[in-house]
């Protein structure tokens, strides 16, 4: 008997063991069958979506190849203090790279050091056609193309653009620089305007975000009231605008609030306002947040609505029968319950609203353009993709501060809605 249990014991314990590797095997090959699911879906994210911006990303701190195409002049600059003034060796090896040098390559260089000191591009090409028949020593063609050659000047903004990685373009998307000793220090107030832009950015933003919330959440909340086809026909009314592109929203708004638009006839015939002076909204900060408010409005509501929409109205009468009167009820009970919906839709349309270029391109004044629209000229009309990728840069890592702002104080988990 003693041997028929320990024999029963160790065959059930074996039996349990495969039955486990067994478990184990089947998990892994839903797993495997599950990775291979979504290889396709992922492969398609890293090649469209995470190397483009990797790469863009990455020339924010790209110097290019002045190394590679003034070798001589790269070992010059390594053995000058960068304050003493230029001797006949730092000339010469200049010279002799330039002479070298494809036509297409210096321009390429001359365009960057145009970043680095404004106006040395055509100097520099004037620069190189002229040392191509020069002979030593070549101190006076310098000098006679422009007499800063004599000075530290130009060759500081040399010595710059030797290094394969700098942070220039960082630095100048918030208006810094480096000085003569290479510390770091503001930009002349003169040319200081990419943190003014990042500012009017997030204003704009908040004030865009404030203003969904305030429509917003009333009308999500008469939707969730609403039953039937009431809330059907307030629901296409909600969704309507996706139906419609973004650029003919925004001209629409256009012709609404011009001068002689409809806002401000519809307000003369009423009496509200002089028809001969009527009320600027357009071209201006005014017209930015309406039109932007109109076109963001949606993803505001949906995300109120979907939680509203779970919320037994059981709770609101039981506050009632425990002597709470309607608004004390609506802001220790209601509102607390909505507030997943109102996370999710602040921080939808706030991210949103960051990255919105065509609305205050077309209804914006010169001071209402937002950092999108500088990010777009740097890299269509200047093709400086140095600054175009730091003002990226700079927008993803305030968004991402942001983010954490907001984990720390709401928590990213109230953002379930479903």
């Amino acid at each position: 008997m003693k041997y028929a249990v320990t024999f029963a014991e160790k065959h059930g314990g074996e039996e349990q063991s495969t039955l486990a590797r067994q478990m184990a095997r089947t998990k892994r090959r839903a797993k495997l069958q599950a990775l291979a699911l979504i290889a396709p879906l992922m492969l398609f994210l890293v090649v469209v979506l995470v190397l483009p911006i990797g790469t863009l990303l990455a020339r924010g701190f790209d110097n290019g190849d002045a190394a590679a195409l003034l070798p001589r002049t790269a070992e010059a600059l390594s053995a000058w203090n960068g304050q003493d003034a230029p001797h006949e060796e730092l000339f010469a090896a200049l010279a002799g790279d330039l002479k070298e040098a494809a036509r297409e390559d210096v321009a390429v260089l001359a365009k960057q050091l145009n970043y680095h000191d404004a106006g040395m591009r055509s100097m520099f090409l004037k620069l190189a056609r002229k040392v191509r028949t020069a002979e030593a020593p070549y101190a006076p063609s310098f000098i006679e193309v422009n007499e800063d050659w004599s000075s530290p000047r130009y060759w500081r903004a040399l010595q710059q653009v030797m290094p394969s990685v700098t942070d220039f373009y960082i630095l100048s998307a918030l208006d810094l620089m480096r000085d003569e000793n290479g510390d770091i220090a503001s930009v002349p107030p003169s040319t200081a305007v990419n943190l003014e832009v990042l500012a009017r950015t997030f204003t704009v933003s908040a004030s865009v975000t404030v203003m969904c919330l305030l429509l917003g959440y009333p009308l999500a909340a008469l939707i969730a009231r609403s039953r039937g086809t009431a809330a059907n026909v307030l629901i296409v009314l909600v969704l309507l605008p996706f139906w419609t592109s973004l650029l003919v929203r925004t001209s629409a708004w256009v012709v609404l609030l011009q001068s002689r638009g409809v806002v401000n006839n519809v307000l003369a015939w009423l009496g509200m306002i002089d028809p001969e002076a009527p009320l600027d909204l357009i071209y201006n900060r005014v017209g930015v947040v309406i039109a932007m408010t109109h076109i963001l409005l949606p993803f505001m509501i949906l995300p109120i609505y979907s939680v509203m929409k779970g919320i037994p109205p059981v709770y609101m009468r039981a506050a009632a029968s425990l002597g709470a009167r309607p608004l004390s009820s609506f802001f220790r009970v209601y509102l607390p319950m909505t507030m997943p919906g109102v996370s999710a839709g602040c921080l939808l349309v706030f991210i949103l609203a960051l990255g919105y270029y065509i609305t205050p391109a077309l209804v914006g004044g010169p001071r209402d353009q937002m950092i999108s629209y500088f990010i777009a000229y740097y890299a269509n009309q200047v093709t400086n993709w140095g600054m175009a990728a730091a003002l990226s840069i700079i927008l993803l890592v305030a968004v991402l501060v942001l983010y954490v702002i907001y984990n720390r104080l709401v928590g990213i988990q109230r953002l379930r809605i479903g």
